[in-house]
């Protein structure tokens, strides 16, 4: 899917249309694209946007399940990453900073929301059931029709759960993030993820026991 963002400021939707003008390092890190970045080189902060901003739409999506406020959350996240890159202090990874930054907002919209999970169904069911999940032999059109009951329940029962289950579950089984990584993200200990990761399972399971 094309991700295109909108209003960035300094040239930097360009990253998003045009592979010119890049930063002139080979395959820099990322901690030496923000150094750049931080002593003025926009386009370095451009190879920062290119390299995130497919997993940064799809973490946004299966907060929002909805395309234009995946991309509108998404391209909020790097403007506020760009605002505040002198903050950067380089204690954590810029892929923590940066992810963290963009959890937080989508939780922030997750709140600002308040209202009853959508009964919409989209049609991307790999946002939805895990790669493990999904079939890899033809279907039959009573299969299809159930694949589709149970997507649309997964999708139904991950938007009920408390926002931190939510978020460490969407982080581990849909992005594939290390619980190392999903703590440093949610500022918390490894073994309170563990918790949320717990409890989300058992919660879903709850929600689809009709499917077992």
């Amino acid at each position: 899917m094309s991700v295109v963002f909108r209003r960035l400021p300094l040239g930097i939707s360009s990253a998003l249309t045009s592979s010119k003008d890049r930063s002139p390092l080979v395959n820099p890190r990322d901690e030496e694209l923000v150094a750049s970045a931080q002593k003025g080189d926009r386009r370095a902060f451009e190879e920062l946007v290119e390299r995130h901003k497919h997993k940064a739409y799809h973490i946004a999506f299966d907060f929002a399940r909805d395309r234009e406020e995946a991309k509108d959350l998404s391209q909020e996240a790097f403007l506020k990453a760009f605002s505040n890159l002198k903050k950067f202090d380089g204690r954590s990874s810029f892929y923590t900073w940066f992810y963290r930054i963009l959890v937080n907002l989508c939780l922030d919209y997750k709140r600002r929301q308040k209202r009853a999970p959508s009964d919409e169904f989209d049609e991307t069911v790999e946002h939805q059931l895990e790669p493990s999940h999904q079939p890899s032999i033809p279907m039959s059109p009573d299969q299809h029709v159930l694949a589709g009951q149970i997507s649309h329940k997964v999708g139904v029962a991950l938007q009920a759960l408390p926002p931190k289950q939510r978020t460490a579950f969407i982080l581990k089984n849909h992005q594939g993030l290390s619980i190392k990584e999903i703590a440093e993200m949610m500022q918390t200990a490894e073994g309170t993820v563990k918790v949320h990761l717990h409890r989300a399972v058992m919660a879903l399971r709850q929600r689809l026991a009709e499917f077992a």
